[in-house]
């Protein structure tokens, strides 16, 4: 259930909502969904789970993020995929039925974390 929930663009800005945010008149260059403005200020895409950036002709668009912040992201993902072989280890072992729900929940959170990092760093 919490991955369907995860899945669908109108239950997740329906949850931006919920959490202060700000519907906005502008929408996202990439899909044409409606846009979020976040407390911080940050526009945010909820369809692509995207931050969007607003460059105004004539100006100049922001510099990308500081490569530390993709090493940063490159060393969190090799240790979710790490963790990712651990739990496909254990789940090939188990018999147990209760043991066998528990592992997939979690491989469930990571590889969903996973995607939301490369999401991150594209």
């Amino acid at each position: 259930m919490q991955q369907e929930k995860e899945s669908n663009p109108i239950k997740r800005m329906a949850e931006l909502l919920r959490q202060g945010a700000t519907l906005t008149d502008l929408s996202c260059p990439a899909c044409a969904s409606p846009l979020f403005r976040l407390k911080d200020g940050t526009l945010w895409c909820a369809k692509d789970e995207k931050k969007v950036i607003v460059v105004r002709e004539g100006e100049e668009p922001p510099k990308q993020a500081a490569p530390s912040n993709n090493a940063a992201y490159d060393k969190l993902e090799a240790t979710l995929m790490a963790k990712i072989v651990d739990i496909q280890g254990k789940i090939e072992k188990t018999e147990d039925i209760d043991e066998l729900q528990k592992l997939t929940v979690a491989l469930s959170e990571l590889l969903n974390s996973v995607e939301k990092i490369k999401k991150m760093k594209a």
